[in-house]
């Protein structure tokens, strides 16, 4: 088990060292671009109050001029720009207007170097100085000059969550994963976090090692994502993965397994499930079954799987199935060199009994029709799906369904199942497999994984299986 988690482990983080890049281009330059700052509304409404004109054609992201005054405050209360710094700022307006943005920082360093600065002066350079990084790509500079703007204190308790939540999207895309999660925090705590900002906290308290804070998190953004009426994003239960992996927790593991594969129904997730599943079972029986579901998932990838299936199978007196499933392993090009021969040997012998079958089909269903039991029916069931006569296999199965008495009713509903999903009859194949759990004595494994075969079936023939 050690060593199928360690080696499941390699393959997940590299599927995450993919997943969390592309989550992250979430902060990126596009959205933290549009961000306004929020004191540009109250300089707005202050200049149409004062009948100064206003910039119509001022770019997203740049704060419209604020008016200026010998004092700290405009005779409406609100705060304005000192004589100070006046010359400079207008040049920095004027530039950052003309998409000059490193003329832009030159006056505001200008303005940086006046006193004495009030505090709503130096508010308001280091805001410009943001906006105009961000313009410019420097997100470093920008993170550092809204930091100095919160420092002055003058934000008002209002503007401080807008202030919080940026200063998050700019310490996560500068890789300041301690300041991130400090600022993500106070997001969230003002109710301003959206489901992705959640999703990125997850993702740094995983860099930062912190599974059972990513868990936390995590369990926030899947909330988020259902309550807006979005599926969650995959990287969520990715974390959950790799956390369980690093743990050795199969459990962890296998649950995490599970919700991808609801997700996404991916062939890899459905490899991986199977894989863990298989390593506690020890009964032909259930491990038969484990294998039919990776071969239906279309996640078998090793040649060692399809070749001990084919063995199963032909040891369960079902040799036509089992030479389909060493066709496709033969076709598929997964057999290695080393094992040709040997399977070669196998493939030959499994179609002369396939075809003794098919040779008997006929007595076999007459005997199994006049039979009172149902089982004979359900072996002929099996031999059909086996030779892919599917109409002919749903008579069988139904027919030996309907007369009971059956020792493997388990196989009787999965073989059902599985020939109506090949009829592309997705309903019909869900109804088949929810008879399962009405069944005293199959296996919980077996029950779970068929479970979540048929949640991944469509709901109707037209969508793709």
């Amino acid at each position: 088990m050690n060593y199928l988690l360690r080696a499941m482990g390699l393959w997940v983080w590299g599927l995450l060292a993919i997943a969390i890049s592309v989550s992250l281009v979430s902060v990126s330059y596009r959205t933290i671009s549009a961000y306004r700052p929020h004191s540009a509304a109250d300089a707005a409404t202050h200049n149409a109050a004062s009948g100064e004109p206003q910039d119509a054609g001022t770019p997203a992201g740049v704060m419209p001029m604020p008016r200026f005054a010998d004092g700290t405050t405009a005779s409406s209360g609100r705060p304005v720009i000192s004589k100070v710094i006046g010359k400079e700022m207008r040049a920095a307006q004027k530039a950052m207007q003309a998409g000059q943005w490193a003329e832009a920082l030159r006056e505001l360093e200008a303005a940086r170097s006046k006193s004495p600065p009030t505090k709503y002066d130096v508010k308001t350079i280091e805001e410009f100085t943001g906006v105009a990084s961000i313009r410019l790509k420097d997100f470093n500079a920008a993170q550092t000059a809204y930091e100095a703007a919160l420092a002055t204190g003058a934000y008002k308790a209002e503007e401080l969550v807008r202030i919080f939540r940026l200063l998050f999207q700019l310490a996560a895309l500068n890789k300041h994963d301690t300041a991130a999660i400090g600022y993500g925090t106070q997001t969230a705590e003002n109710g301003a976090a959206t489901e992705n900002d959640l999703l990125i906290m997850s993702q740094l308290y995983y860099q930062q090692k912190d599974c059972p804070n990513s868990a936390v998190w995590g369990d926030k953004a899947i909330a988020a994502f259902k309550e807006a009426g979005q599926p969650p994003k995959e990287v969520l239960y990715q974390l959950k993965l790799q956390c369980a992996s690093n743990a050795n927790d199969s459990g962890g593991m296998k649950a995490a397994l599970y919700d991808l594969i609801r997700l996404t129904n991916k062939s890899s997730y459905w490899n991986n499930l199977i894989r863990l599943e298989r390593q506690d079972e020890r009964d032909d029986h259930n491990t038969l079954m484990l294998y039919r579901v990776m071969f239906d998932t279309h996640s078998m990838t090793a040649d060692t799987d399809y070749i001990e299936m084919a063995q199963l199978l032909g040891d369960a007196g079902l040799p036509g199935e089992a030479q389909v499933v060493l066709e496709k392993a033969m076709s598929g090009g997964v057999l290695k060199d080393e094992h040709k021969e040997r399977t070669t040997r196998l493939l030959n012998a499994l179609q002369a009994r396939a075809d003794s079958d098919k040779n008997g089909l006929a007595a076999l269903d007459a005997e199994a029709t006049k039979n009172p039991a149902g089982q004979l029916d359900m072996k002929l069931g099996e031999v059909y799906f086996g030779a892919g006569d599917y109409q002919d296999a749903l008579t069988a199965l139904g027919r030996g369904i309907g007369k009971a008495q059956l020792s493997q009713p388990d196989e009787a509903y999965v073989y059902l199942g599985r020939t109506l999903t090949a009829e592309r009859d997705p309903a019909g194949a869900k109804q088949a497999f929810a008879q399962l759990k009405s069944l005293p004595n199959i296996s919980p494994r077996v029950l779970k994984l068929w479970n979540l075969y048929a949640d991944t079936l469509p709901e109707t023939a037209s969508e793709p299986l």
